[in-house]
């Protein structure tokens, strides 16, 4: 009966992988740094034709609807450049969005937008992240 349990648990990890849950935000959030910048910090990163800017690569949208959200950060959406501060703004829009999800729904999320965990295209976003993880 051990044997067969364990067998099952071992294929039930090769086929779905280990659950995404046991992943914090700073491990998260550290994982999306390195797929949005590779991980970079130096001078002022911008992507997505221009419509991203900083290591996290934030939308205008999304820095004004967590700034919205939380009313404690301050600055301007120039501030995205630093880590820091672009790290403010990613657990804004996640308070927001993704309170009390599992990794994969908080990357999705952050890839597509408030219901991007319900996006197959995200899926793809999720891998690089987890491989990062």
């Amino acid at each position: 009966m051990k044997k067969t349990i364990l067998v099952l648990t071992c294929a039930s990890i090769l086929l779905y992988g280990f659950s995404s849950k046991n992943y914090s935000n700073k491990e998260l959030v550290k994982a999306i740094h390195k797929v949005e910048s590779g991980g970079r910090t130096d001078g002022k990163i911008i992507g997505d034709s221009g419509r991203a800017i900083g290591p996290l690569q934030i939308h205008y949208s999304n820095w004004k609807d967590a700034t919205d959200f939380d009313k404690s950060i301050k600055g301007k959406y120039s501030d995205c450049h630093d880590l820091d501060y672009s790290c403010k703004i990613f657990y804004a829009y996640l308070n927001k969005y993704a309170k009390g999800k599992d990794a994969e729904d908080k990357a999705r999320i952050w890839n597509g937008g408030p219901n991007g965990n319900n996006k197959s295209v995200t899926k793809a976003y999720w891998k690089k992240v987890k491989n990062n993880l």
